[in-house]
This record gives C-alpha cells, structure tokens and sequence, in this order.
C-alpha cells in the first residue's frame, strides 16, 4: 500500500484532510513503541499497554490541533509519559489513603481494647468488632471504609478497583450478616 511509505507529517497531513484511514497506518507504526516507552515507566506490561490505548484517545482527540505534523513523534511520546507518570501518582495517591486507613485502623483498634468493659456501650462495641472481623475479607474492608473511615461508596469502588454496586451490595451482604451475627449471640 503506498500510503505506508508516507511519513508521519504526511499521515497526519492526509487525516487532517479527511483521510481517517491512515490513523491505522500511524497505529501500526506507534503503538509497541507508545507500549515500551509506557512499560519502562510503570513497569507492567498490562498497565503499559492501557496507557498506550489511553494515550490514543488523547492523540485522536487532540490530532487536529497538532501545528506542525513533523513534531508527531515528540508530542504523541510526551503524551504516553504524561499518561504513565499520572498512572503512577494515581497509584501513590492510593497507597498512601490504604496506609492512612490501616494506621487509622490500628489506633481504632488499640483504643477499642485499651475501654473498660463496664459501660454496656462498649461491650456493644466489642461484640461488634468481633462481628465485623468474623466477616468475609471483602465485605469487612469495605464496611470498615464505610463506617470507620468514612468513605463514599465512589471513593471505595475507586479504592478497591470494584465497581460502585459491587461496593454497595457487598456493604449491603455486609450488614445483614452482621445483623445475623449479633442477634445470634
């Protein structure tokens, strides 16, 4: 095919002029090296190649607006480094709150053994950290962040990679079997 040996400025020039077809060529040309730079960065492949996909909508999205077509290759690599250093923040920014909420759960903890047993309230309480620890992992992360941590069900379903009615029937499953629990003891 001869547009094939066009070079990307002419690719870019013939696609601003209506020729859609030749972003396959473009593809073809740049998407394992958009997956390499990605991986280096991240280090996953897996991840790599989403942020390659990710960085061709926005080099679809913003192709038109490319001034000087010659410039592709620095401009679509900078897009796929942006892409790849944000993912990394986003998975700081989510180690950092699963550090925050276990050292916030470890003080919870301590204080909650540390209360006399006398007030009926905290026999209450322990009775029901016992139910809430006897609940399945899923469903007793996901409580914990509700009512401990105070997090949305948007925040959770972001926090676990679990969609949004994922998070709300395992907090639904969640407190039913604590009401099961606690009305059995």
């Amino acid at each position: 095919m001869e547009e094939e040996k066009l070079t990307d400025s002419e690719l870019i020039e013939s696609y601003k002029r209506g020729n859609k077809k030749v972003i396959t060529i473009l593809v073809k040309r740049w998407h394992i090296i958009f997956c390499k730079v990605a991986f280096i960065i991240v280090k996953d492949k897996f991840i790599a190649k989403d942020i390659a996909q990710e960085s061709w909508k926005v080099i679809l999205n913003k192709i038109e607006s490319l001034q000087n077509s010659n410039k592709f290759k620095s401009w679509a690599l900078q897009i796929v480094k942006s892409k790849s250093i944000d993912y990394l923040r986003k998975v700081n920014r989510r180690n950092k709150n699963l550090e925050k909420y276990k050292k916030e759960l470890s003080v919870y903890n301590s204080d909650f053994e540390e209360e006399e047993e006398t007030n009926s309230n905290i026999v209450l309480k322990k009775r029901l950290k016992k139910a809430i620890q006897s609940l399945p992992n899923k469903q007793r992360v996901v409580i914990e962040l509700f009512y401990l941590n105070e997090y949305s069900l948007k925040e959770i379903s972001s926090l676990l990679h679990i969609s949004v009615g994922t998070a709300k029937s395992r907090l639904f499953n969640a407190r039913e079997e604590l009401k099961s629990i606690l009305k059995h003891k």
